[in-house]
């Protein structure tokens, strides 16, 4: 495995080659209640948020660059509930997070199984680190 880690799930390091990703989305879901009033449009009153989805997506190329026992690990940090810290390149943290999905696609096999493709999505879902002055800081 080479090149510089540009993110890190836990003790899961994503690098240029090898455990690599092409692509990382992220999805908050907030609420809003509506409440209805005579005579004009019904008001909103936020009710916070509900929750906060990432998604990484990547391919492995096992033959050449690895990976595959990296992924791995993921799936059995998944398996046993096991909840991992997400940073970024910048060192951003983007908090605890429990993994929710872990995603296959294993093509171009060799005369002994293996896959020469594997492309992959892991689903992860931030824990609530509960409300403080603390985490309100954090957020800016």
């Amino acid at each position: 495995m080479s090149g510089p880690v540009t993110m890190a799930l836990g003790p899961f390091m994503f690098r240029s080659h090898g455990f690599g990703y092409t692509d990382v989305s992220r999805k908050l879901d907030t609420t809003w209640a509506e409440i209805e009033t005579a005579g004009r449009l019904n008001a909103l009153q936020w009710t916070g948020a509900r929750s906060e989805t990432i998604t990484i997506t990547g391919v492995l190329f096992p033959a050449e660059w690895g990976g595959t026992s990296t992924l791995e690990g993921v799936r059995l940090a998944a398996r046993n509930g096991i909840p991992l810290m997400l940073v970024s390149l910048g060192g951003k943290v983007f908090g605890s997070h429990a993994i929710q999905k872990v995603d296959e696609d294993r093509t171009y096999h060799d005369r002994h199984g293996a896959p020469g493709r594997n492309a992959y999505t892991i689903e992860v879902k931030r824990m609530s680190s509960g409300f403080s002055l603390l985490s309100l800081l954090g957020a800016i």
